[in-house]
């Protein structure tokens, strides 16, 4: 058992002071954030089946563009590559749990064109 990091007691050894989480959005860094993501969340269920994250519990369709659907399969392959275990659907689920929590109400009005 590897034992925690105390980040209040590293931020004032260095002379700093925490100010929050930071995420890595793209580029390299990004994906090594993704698949350290992937590793701590997803569990294998009791009776079996797909690794994934147990506190998904709701179950929609999410209509995709082909080309959508491509990207994120490129992208998964490459997590697997890596060690990761991760399917294309719950990459996307992934993306839009990230997406939802770092966007603002007015960045996502304005997606849509009404925040203008």
């Amino acid at each position: 058992m590897r034992a925690r990091l105390d980040m209040d007691k590293i931020a004032k050894a260095l002379g700093g002071e925490r100010r929050g989480p930071v995420t890595a959005r793209g580029g390299y860094f990004g994906a090594l954030n993704l698949a350290a993501d992937v590793s701590a969340r997803f569990k294998v269920p009791p009776n079996g089946g797909r690794r994934t994250d147990p506190s998904w519990t709701e179950r929609r369709q999410l209509p995709l563009r082909p080309e959508t659907l491509e990207r994120l399969e490129a992208l998964a392959a490459k997590i697997r590559k890596q060690g990761g275990d991760v399917h294309p659907m719950q990459l996307a689920a992934l993306l839009l749990e990230n997406a939802t929590q770092n966007l603002s109400d007015e960045d996502v009005l304005g997606l849509v064109g009404e925040g203008r």
